[in-house]
C-alpha cells in the first residue's frame, strides 16, 4: 500500500510534539484602509442624504431649513394623489420600463446566438467593439445625434422616408411614435454590453452536448432549442429578475434630453415629474413626496426581485 507523503519527506519539518504553530494570518487594516474611502462617498452621496426624507412631511422653506419648517403629515402626498396627471406619469414610467426590460433582453440574446455563429475571429471582435461602443456615450451626446438623426425637416431617417413617399414624421414630437424612441434607442445603446454578457454564458455550455446534439440528427435551429437556450436560461432568469428591481426608473437622463411639452402625455416619467416639480416649480416638499414614494415601491420590487433571483438562479448577493 503506498504510504501518504508527510511534511517531513517534502523537506518541510513537523512541529514537535505539543508545540503550538502561529497561523500565518496577515494584518486585515491595510484592506479595511482601502474601502475607506468608498466607504465615505457612501455615506455622504447616500446615505447622508436620506435625512432630507423628513421634507417629504413638512412645508419646506428653504430659508428656514429642515429643523425649522412647518410638519404637516401626509399633505404634500394627498396633494400629488389629487394631481390629474400623477396616474399618468406612473403608467407611462411602468409602460416604457417594461417595454425596455422585454426589448432589452431578447435583443441581446439573439444577437449573442448570431454571434456566437460567426467562425472569423477578427469579424467576430469587430462587431462587438462596435455595438458595446453606444455604451461609453452620454445621453446628453447620443441626445443631439437623435435629434439630428430624426428631424422632420433634415434628418436621415425622413429623408429615407420621403423616397418611398412617407410624410414627415416628427418623432421627437409625436406621442404616438416618442415611446418606441425612447425604447429602440436604449436598446441601441445598451445591447452591446449585455450581449457580452451572454457570450459569456455561451462559453460554459458543455461541447459535448452539441456533440451528441448532432449525432441524434439536430440541426442548428434544434441545437439552439434544446442546448443553447436551455444553457444560457440561468443567465437570462437572473438578468431578468434583477431588472425587475429597475421598473421605476424609465431612464431620466434619455428622457430629459428628449422630452418636449409635447409628448408630455406619453413621456413624462416619475423621475422628470419630479424635476419639474422640485427644481421648476419649488415645491421642495412635493417633489420629495413622490421621490420617496417611488423609492419605496423600488424597494420592494428590488427585494422581491432579489428572492426570485435567488430562488431560480441561485443567486445571492454575499
Amino acid at each position: 500500500m503506498l504510504k501518504p507523503i508527510t511534511e517531513e519527506k517534502r523537506g518541510v519539518p513537523e512541529p514537535a510534539a505539543g508545540v503550538r504553530t502561529k497561523p500565518n494570518r496577515l494584518p486585515q487594516w491595510p484592506l479595511h484602509l482601502m474601502i475607506l474611502p468608498a466607504l465615505l462617498l457612501i455615506i455622504v452621496y447616500s446615505y447622508g442624504p436620506m435625512l432630507g426624507s423628513v421634507i417629504a412631511f413638512q412645508d419646506f422653506n428653504p430659508a428656514r431649513g429642515i429643523f425649522h419648517s412647518p410638519f404637516q403629515g401626509l399633505e404634500n402626498f394627498r396633494y400629488v394623489m389629487a394631481l390629474p396627471d400623477s396616474m399618468q406619469v406612473v403608467w407611462n414610467t411602468l409602460i416604457i420600463a417594461v417595454m425596455k426590460l422585454v426589448v432589452g433582453l431578447i435583443v441581446p440574446i439573439a444577437v449573442s446566438l448570431l454571434l456566437n455563429e460567426v467562425r472569423k475571429e477578427f469579424f467576430k471582435r469587430g462587431v462587438q467593439t462596435l455595438i458595446y461602443l453606444p455604451h461609453f456615450l452620454s445621453w446628453v451626446i447620443l441626445g443631439g445625434i437623435l435629434i439630428d438623426i430624426l428631424s422632420p425637416s433634415n434628418g436621415i431617417v425622413n429623408d429615407v422616408l420621403k423616397l418611398f413617399g412617407v410624410d414627415p414624421i416628427y418623432f421627437l414630437g409625436s406621442n404616438e411614435w416618442f415611446r418606441y424612441v425612447l425604447v429602440i434607442s436604449d436598446v441601441w445603446k445598451e445591447f452591446g454590453f449585455n450581449t457580452i454578457v451572454y457570450l459569456a454564458a455561451l462559453t460554459s455550455i458543455n461541447p459535448a452536448l452539441y456533440e451528441a446534439a448532432v449525432i441524434d440528427g439536430a440541426g442548428k435551429w434544434k441545437q439552439t432549442l434544446n442546448v443553447t437556450l436551455p444553457g444560457m436560461a440561468p443567465i437570462i432568469i437572473l438578468t431578468a429578475t434583477l431588472a425587475l428591481g429597475q421598473v421605476l426608473n424609465a431612464g431620466f437622463d434619455q428622457v430629459f434630453n428628449l422630452y418636449s411639452p409635447q409628448v408630455y402625455e406619453t413621456g413624462d416619467i416619475i423621475d422628470t415629474f419630479v424635476y419639474r416639480i422640485g427644481m421648476v416649480d419649488a415645491q421642495y416638499g412635493v417633489a420629495t413626496a413622490v421621490g420617496l414614494f417611488k423609492s419605496a415601491v423600488s424597494l420592494t420590487l428590488l427585494s422581491v426581485s432579489y428572492f426570485l433571483a435567488y430562488r431560480l438562479a441561485n443567486y445571492r448577493i454575499f
